[in-house]
């Protein structure tokens, strides 16, 4: 399984391509990307799914585009689906960024998989950031949307954040191993184990293999 990183949009989203066996899957979507039509067409993938790691604009404003473009079914999280077409939750107006109105085919729950080629993806619920965050876990990374950056984490003071949730997923996402490679939804990657020594929000955080 492979993982190809794009920066879409003005803030800098981290949009991933995660393929294998000719199949592949859109996550976070921040806008419309003929480069990435471009790869997917040039590596003859076929998108089978587009997922949204969470409901804010700039992680969702290509959502509509992308389901034209492929006809792939659009996944997220049940708890943060109403985000898709309601402007005071996906907060596009308070960033000046049009959001054009989608439509989940498939809500995602803690443990769901998502296949892709002969491999899969796990869905880790990881609230904090918005109450329907989510990672995505496969055989030897993380994709954190934007619950946990390099050395930083999510912000907790939106609508439908909470501190204490996001601090209960960070200890989830500590127990991955520590080689685990973490895709945040904005800036370099990392790793568990640079986190575990660096991050201020996981140093505390002991015993964890």
């Amino acid at each position: 399984m492979q993982v190809r990183l794009f920066s879409v949009n003005t803030f800098g989203v981290n949009c991933y391509v995660v393929y294998d066996q000719g199949e592949a899957i859109v996550v976070d979507p921040g806008g419309p990307s003929t480069e990435i039509l471009e790869f997917l067409e040039r590596e003859g993938l076929e998108v089978v799914a587009i997922v949204d790691t969470h409901g804010h604009s700039d992680h969702i404003a290509g959502n509509a585009w992308f389901v034209e473009k492929t006809g792939a079914p659009l996944c997220i999280h049940g708890a943060d689906a109403d985000n898709l077409t309601d402007p005071s939750l996906h907060l596009g107006p308070q960033i000046r960024m049009e959001v054009p109105e989608s439509f989940a085919t498939r809500l995602l729950d803690d443990g769901d998989t998502i296949q892709i080629g002969g491999q899969s993806l796990k869905v880790m619920h990881t609230p904090g950031h918005t109450v329907g965050g989510i990672s995505l876990v496969g055989p030897n990374f993380v994709l954190s949307g934007d619950t946990l950056f390099k050395e930083s984490v999510g912000r907790w003071d939106f609508s439908t954040s909470d501190e204490g949730e996001l601090h209960k997923s960070l200890y989830r996402l500590a127990q991955l191993p520590k080689t685990t490679t973490v895709y945040p939804g904005h800036g370099p990657s990392t790793t568990i184990g640079h986190e575990l020594q660096h991050n201020p929000f996981l140093t505390s955080i002991k015993d964890v293999e």
